[in-house]
């Protein structure tokens, strides 16, 4: 099973095109929170409706998994807590949202949402708690800010993490968390897109404008992680411990290569031809 991970797209829609355009070649998408941008002169609602129907038609041609970002909080709840009900209203599209978990292949995928208060955190731990007892190869989930002082939520000059996540990651063990919200992480120093806490693997792709968005892809069967970003290509091994850096991609899949961001190495022309 191979997952496109995104995070943060911010209401760019050149890369919610490029999205719908590589989602064929994905069992599932995995979006870690942040599709809207609250700082947009788009009004909120607009926003709204435009990334439903991305969204709409990506749940057509693969699977969806989306937890929503502080961005995506649109709503107070009667408690008055920041909620983002307009999530829940997408999983009539048949994607998985906040609080729910489901199997595809072998594989458990829970999803959070964003917490603004006690009790949608105490909602989460019940949801954590009820999904680990259920039995499956593996355990991913979506939680759209990374944990606590791990390079994944490294801003430059702190930390910008979850330290209950990290709490939650030492009692569960999940085999994956997959989160966003940590724009910089990947591209400073001392700062990365994964880390391993215990057994658990921890990524946050990045944010960088343009088209593509920066990405991730976990090849679960192969279990190797890709990275790719604008002039920047890496992979880590899922089966071998926490390794850095990452290594460049040296023999990238032919589909990885059709997505764009990799040249396809049989075009490149021999050095015996230079002129």
């Amino acid at each position: 099973m191979r997952c496109l991970v995104v995070a943060d797209l911010h209401y760019s829609l050149p890369q919610f095109d490029w999205l719908l355009e590589a989602a064929p070649e994905f069992d599932v998408v995995i979006f870690a929170g942040d599709a809207l941008d609250i700082g947009s002169f788009v009004d909120f609602r607009a926003q709204i409706l435009v990334v439903k129907k991305y969204l709409s038609l990506l749940s057509q041609v693969t699977r969806v998994i989306l937890c929503s970002g502080n961005h995506d909080l649109d709503e107070r709840s009667a408690e008055g807590e920041k909620i983002a009900r307009w999530v829940g209203d997408i999983r009539e599209l048949g994607i998985a949202c906040d609080g729910d978990s489901l199997i595809i292949g072998g594989t458990h995928f829970t999803v959070c949402p964003w917490w603004d208060g006690p009790l949608v955190k105490s909602r989460i731990e019940a949801q954590l708690r009820d999904a680990a007892a259920e039995p499956a190869q593996r355990w991913i989930w979506v939680h759209h800010a990374p944990p606590a002082n791990s390079p994944t939520s490294w801003g430059g000059k702190r930390f910008f993490g979850d330290v209950e996540l990290v709490q939650w990651i030492a009692q569960y063990q999940p085999s994956m968390v997959i989160s966003g919200h940590v724009h910089q992480s990947p591209f400073i120093p001392d700062g990365s897109w994964f880390d391993r806490l215990g057994t658990t693997w921890i990524f946050n792709s990045g944010l960088q404008h343009g088209r593509p968005p920066v990405y991730i892809v976990l090849d679960l069967d192969e279990g190797a992680a890709f990275w790719l970003a604008a002039g920047e290509a890496q992979r880590i091994d899922l089966r071998a411990p926490l390794l850095r850096p990452a290594a460049e991609i040296e023999n990238p899949p032919p589909w990885l290569i059709s997505l764009g961001r990799i040249a396809d190495p049989s075009l490149a022309r021999p050095v015996t031809a230079a002129g």
